[in-house]
């Protein structure tokens, strides 16, 4: 009896057990949860902590309180200027209103594939009222803006609220890419060819310009040494002359002498003189006066002859 009373009392606190560990749910601070009866909500539980539920009757479920991430594959879209673009997405979300949630997506795999539905409409129908210049530059940040508020107002019927929508890439296609590279390496070397030949143009103006002041550089100072040259050559003409005017037969001797160290030095030149001629009038007399070889001096003749023998040591002229 005894045994008996004790068997059927740990059935009941099995019973018991079980019940009260299928009465008890717990929620995490990251969760929220709907609890159901045979499919219908019948409360939604939005803080954390010990709850309860009827057992057997009730079951729970949970949905994540955090943000979400829904990566989109790449898709093309096609810029208001017919320029095609492979743009890249993502957006983040949450879940505000998990009775809606459960009701109209039931999940996140659903809720994810209605997302990128409404992501993929609204970056096709704002990238085509945009130009490629627009999306890639100048008022990105401003389709961001509007491609979520369109998002979010899609998402909300079916209890989600769109943190936000980011453009991770937006660039032309591969084929497209490699034709605008050429055309702009193209441009870029025509640029280039124009600067070098404005730069050769300029290089030749320059030189030539140097040169032309060259030229007329050296043109005036050679116009200024000859006038000093002139000059020189008139103030020396002029001590010549003064000096003749106070001596000519000094002059005249210095001048003789002057021709003597000209005409008499070595090189290649031959003279054939008479030694009776004008030229050799001071070696056959030290005052130049015109003698007569048959009446000249016996004093005088040993002076005309030794220069006669030194000419050949210096090259003079040959006497026939």
């Amino acid at each position: 009896m005894k045994n008996g009373l004790f068997g059927l009392g740990g059935i009941l606190v099995a019973v018991v057990a079980l019940v009260a560990y299928l009465s008890i749910y717990i929620i995490n601070p990251t969760q929220q949860a709907l609890v159901l009866q045979f499919g219908e909500v019948k409360s939604s539980v939005q803080e954390p902590g010990l709850k309860f539920k009827v057992p057997f009757v009730q079951n729970v479920m949970y949905f994540d309180k955090r943000v979400l991430d829904l990566n989109m594959p790449p898709i093309e879209a096609i810029a208001s200027d017919k320029k095609r673009l492979i743009v890249d997405a993502f957006a983040r979300y949450r879940i505000t209103n998990p009775v809606l949630f459960f009701q109209t997506v039931n999940n996140i795999n659903e809720a994810n594939q209605r997302l990128s539905t409404f992501l993929q409409s609204s970056l096709r129908s704002e990238l085509a009222r945009a130009t490629f210049v627009q999306v890639v530059r100048d008022q990105r940040a401003e389709l961001m803006d509007s491609i979520r508020n369109d998002v979010a107002s899609r998402a909300a019927p079916i209890g989600i609220e769109v943190v936000d929508v980011k453009i991770r890439r937006a660039d032309l296609p591969q084929t497209n890419s490699e034709a605008i590279f050429r055309r702009m390496q193209t441009e870029r070397q025509r640029e280039a060819t124009e600067i070098r030949a404005q730069g050769a143009e300029q290089a030749q103006r320059i030189r030539s310009r140097a040169e032309r002041d060259s030229t007329v550089i050296v043109a005036e100072a050679n116009r200024d040494a000859e006038i000093v040259r002139g000059d020189g050559d008139a103030e020396r003409n002029r001590i010549f002359a003064e000096a003749f005017g106070r001596d000519p037969e000094f002059f005249s001797f210095y001048r003789s002498m002057q021709a003597y160290t000209s005409g008499l030095e070595s090189g290649e030149t031959s003279m054939v003189l008479s030694p009776n001629s004008e030229f050799f009038r001071y070696f056959r007399d030290p005052r130049g006066t015109e003698l007569s070889p048959t009446r000249a001096p016996a004093s005088i003749a040993p002076a005309a002859q030794a220069p006669a023998a030194q000419a050949p040591a210096a090259q003079a002229p040959v006497a026939q």
